[in-house]
């Protein structure tokens, strides 16, 4: 069986057969007025679509054969927010009768998603997932300010660790990573960064593939990378 195949099958079984799919925006919302923001920094306590979310399905869901833009396995397609929403599968501030939330917590293999190969999301990120929806599943976004990006003594632990894990672990772990790339660990990470090599696609220089796919870093992540590598891939 292929790859496409496994999917669509998949799709058939966690989400049924019908394509058409009626939108839950939150009361008031409208997607064509793009996200909400505030103007501020980031506040700890809210959970924001574009900054904490999206990079979670994009490295996670919306892999080629699955739910990208392309593939829109069981017609559903998880690359923004409109289109998240437009699933039907998002009950904003209702986690738990949200197909979408039910579904990555799933006990069973078969039931989960994302399906094997690719490895269950964290207890973190479904976490924030669920915060997400009980805040009333917004499409909220936070400022990144360049000049309170702090990027003095960078490690990998501290700081690389969580920009990988939220972006990239997604689709390069498990049996069967993208590019045949894995970057789950120190060693894996820094030997792409000591070629300059992880710079570049996250930097979506000309003549390599842009990474993440169709949802570049943000500023302040990509200037903490490339800090780390200049100050000596610290692990």
């Amino acid at each position: 069986m292929t790859k496409k195949a496994f999917y669509n099958i998949l799709g058939f079984l966690l989400f049924g057969t019908s394509c058409t799919h009626s939108p839950i925006y939150p009361a008031g919302y409208n997607p064509a007025d793009g996200p909400i923001s505030s103007g501020l920094p980031c506040n700890p306590d809210t959970v924001y679509f574009v900054n904490d979310v999206l990079p979670i399905l994009v490295s996670n869901c919306a892999m080629s054969g699955c739910h990208d833009a392309q593939t829109k396995a069981d017609g559903i397609q998880l690359t923004s927010y409109a289109s998240v929403m437009q699933s039907g599968k998002v009950k904003p501030g209702d986690p738990n009768n949200s197909d979408f939330y039910e579904v990555l917590t799933a006990s069973r293999d078969d039931k989960r998603m994302p399906q094997p190969p690719y490895q269950r999301l964290s207890s973190d990120k479904i976490t924030l997932i669920r915060r997400w929806i009980e805040q009333g599943a917004q499409n909220k976004s936070c400022l990144d300010i360049q000049g309170a990006c702090d990027t003095l003594n960078m490690s990998y632990a501290a700081h690389i660790a969580p920009i990988i894990s939220n972006n990239c672990i997604g689709c390069h772990s498990g049996s069967n990573p993208s590019g045949g790339l894995l970057l789950t660990n120190y060693n894996q990470v820094a030997e792409q960064a000591s070629i300059g090599k992880l710079q570049a696609v996250i930097s979506h220089s000309s003549g390599v593939a842009a990474m993440p796919p169709g949802n570049r870093l943000s500023d302040c992540n990509i200037t903490k990378i490339k800090a780390w590598a200049n100050q000596g891939l610290i692990q």
